[in-house]
């Protein structure tokens, strides 16, 4: 069964980086099994109704401003899967999930930029969906479980964001890390492993620093997601963890 992944898309100029964890994301796409199809929720689609893409051909979205200029010459060109999408629906349908269709929007950065470094030929089909950032963290979970079925057919379900994730905390001259920002991860750790859901649905409680470390959810959740998606066995493994600019999170956790 293939594997869910939450994967931090860190700052866009990710894409032009090469270090331990661009290395390690390149990696890992060489070893996973090639997937028939990828499921990704981005930090960078908000909606309030779930949204899962219908698109044919992706265009590239530059959402950012103000990084270098070939980060705007960048292009993913992934294609969508039109069977995926439909079963898609019909899962979120059948688990009570309002869910609609968008035939319109491209690849946002924290979809392409992780794509990229995981399946640079873009030779695998993509299936985007939206995050909602105003339902609890139950239903978050939810939502990823809805999915949990895909896996079974070599599909591979991604939630693309961010565990610490607070940009006017960053320090871009900062080689060190920031113990809140430590802190916070490390709890997150512990809870994962356990698979203490009922911690982690109230952790901007429980954790230390929980405020500082998601001012706002959006970047947190595609976690909750990508982990009910691995509800089945409830394993959960740390695979990547650092930071970039004092506190922003690199991590990447594997849900089998």
């Amino acid at each position: 069964m293939m594997p869910s992944l939450f994967i931090a898309h860190g700052a866009p100029s990710l894409a032009l980086e090469e270090n331990a964890y661009t290395e390690f994301l390149q990696q890992l796409g060489q070893e996973l099994p090639k997937p028939k199809a990828i499921v990704l929720f981005s930090a960078h689609w908000e909606s309030t109704t779930q949204l899962v893409s219908s698109v044919a051909n992706y265009e590239t979205i530059y959402d950012f401003g103000g990084f270098q200029p070939e980060l705007y010459q960048i292009k993913y060109p992934a294609q969508g899967h039109e069977e995926k999408t439909a079963e898609i629906q019909r899962l979120f349908a059948n688990a009570g999930i309002p869910v609609e269709s968008d035939s319109v929007r491209g690849l946002d950065h924290g979809a392409w930029v992780v794509l990229r470094l995981l399946y640079p030929n873009a030779d695998v089909p993509v299936v985007a969906l939206s995050v909602n950032r105003y339902l609890s963290n139950e239903q978050q979970y939810q939502v990823g479980q809805a999915l949990a079925t895909l896996r079974e057919q070599d599909v591979l379900v991604i939630g693309s964001g961010g565990t610490v994730h607070n940009l006017r905390q960053l320090n871009w001259e900062s080689a060190g890390v920031d113990p809140w920002a430590m802190a916070f991860d490390n709890w997150l750790q512990d809870k994962l492993v356990s698979w203490d859901t009922a911690s982690l649905f109230a952790y901007d409680k429980l954790a230390p620093s929980a405020q500082a470390a998601v001012p706002t959810s959006e970047h947190f959740v595609p976690l909750l997601l990508a982990m009910g998606a691995g509800d089945q066995n409830k394993q959960a493994s740390l695979l990547f963890k650092a930071y970039q600019y004092g506190n922003l999170s690199l991590s990447c956790w594997k849900f089998d």
